[in-house]
């Protein structure tokens, strides 16, 4: 007995037609039927009922038809086990990223985990953060850089960032002048910042609620670039990171507001480990940015020699 007739023996069973099931397995129906055949003869009972247009499972394939998922599984299994071990890591990577997002630490971990293991396919989805954290949650994203104002509950995280909120302004502007900014001289102008569902608006949002503060949200927009861009042709007092301010520090200047403690996070968020191909973009993440790995010692991939 086979792996591979276990494998043409399930696909008939789920496809009833040993033509789609012959597709399904890429291989001739001619091939599939006598797999199926030799199978048959080895077990000495006939799993398939042919009498009728639809392949129906007889008795004794009933009875055999879980016994094959199991054993194929387990041998799925065992050949994950092995890739681990061995750093050959297989299968599909749902990345999500916050729209916008251009941290090139991060571009950098996911093309060295793409060199050490090609035969992941990963894929990219940009969204905004509070919907990145509720498919995470949904098992639709393995793990997704995200902004936020906490790590969401029940799930794992690892920040990157961690910046406090200024109030940027073009030359000239009446906030140039001032050696402090507050909320309270945010409200007095219009400004620019990003759309709701981002780490960065939460955070502004809740420092604004417990001030008791309703100030004009003029523009909005999803990327830094433009947020800055509106801001310098004065548009609006643009609300960004100290990171992203200065990176537009020969059109704008940017000033801390003072009453905001809370600092805007980008995270990598996850939900367990179970994935091995998360725990390996997470070590490639950790050294991109220059985290150290937990308790001071690599990962399983690391020790390996992966």
């Amino acid at each position: 007995m086979e792996l591979r007739q276990l494998e043409y023996f399930v696909a008939v069973a789920e496809e009833r037609n040993f033509t789609r099931a012959a597709e399904r397995v890429h291989i001739s129906q001619s091939g599939v039927s006598a797999q199926i055949r030799q199978l048959e003869r080895e077990l000495g009972a006939e799993l398939f009922d042919r009498s009728a247009r639809t392949v129906t499972l007889t008795v004794a394939g009933k009875a055999a038809l879980e016994h094959a998922r199991a054993a194929l599984a387990a041998a799925g299994a065992v050949g994950q086990a092995v890739d681990e071990v061995t750093c050959l890591l297989r299968g599909r990577l749902t990345v999500g990223m916050v729209i916008g997002c251009t941290l090139t630490p991060l571009f950098d971990a996911l093309a060295a985990f793409h060199q050490a293991h090609p035969a992941v396919e990963i894929s990219l989805l940009e969204d905004n953060s509070d919907r990145l954290v509720e498919q995470v949650r949904a098992g639709a994203v393995d793990v997704a850089l995200t902004g936020t104002a906490a790590v969401p509950d029940g799930l794992d995280a690892l920040t990157v960032v961690s910046e406090r909120l200024v109030a940027a302004v073009p030359a000239g502007h009446p906030l140039t002048k001032r050696r402090r900014v507050t909320l309270r001289d945010l409200a007095a102008h219009p400004l620019v910042c990003m759309p709701p569902g981002t780490g960065l608006r939460t955070v502004f949002d809740r420092a604004c609620a417990a001030a008791s503060l309703r100030p004009t949200i003029a523009l909005e927009a999803s990327a830094a670039d433009a947020i800055a861009a509106l801001a310098a042709r004065g548009l609006g007092v643009a609300v960004l990171s100290t990171s992203m301010a200065a990176a537009h520090s020969d059109r704008l200047t940017a000033h801390l507001v003072d009453d905001i403690g809370a600092p805007a996070l980008l995270a990598l968020i996850w939900d367990g480990t179970r994935n091995p191909a998360v725990r390996e973009l997470l070590a490639h993440t950790r050294r991109a940015f220059g985290i150290p790995a937990p308790g001071g010692v690599g990962n399983a991939g690391e020790a390996a020699g992966c």
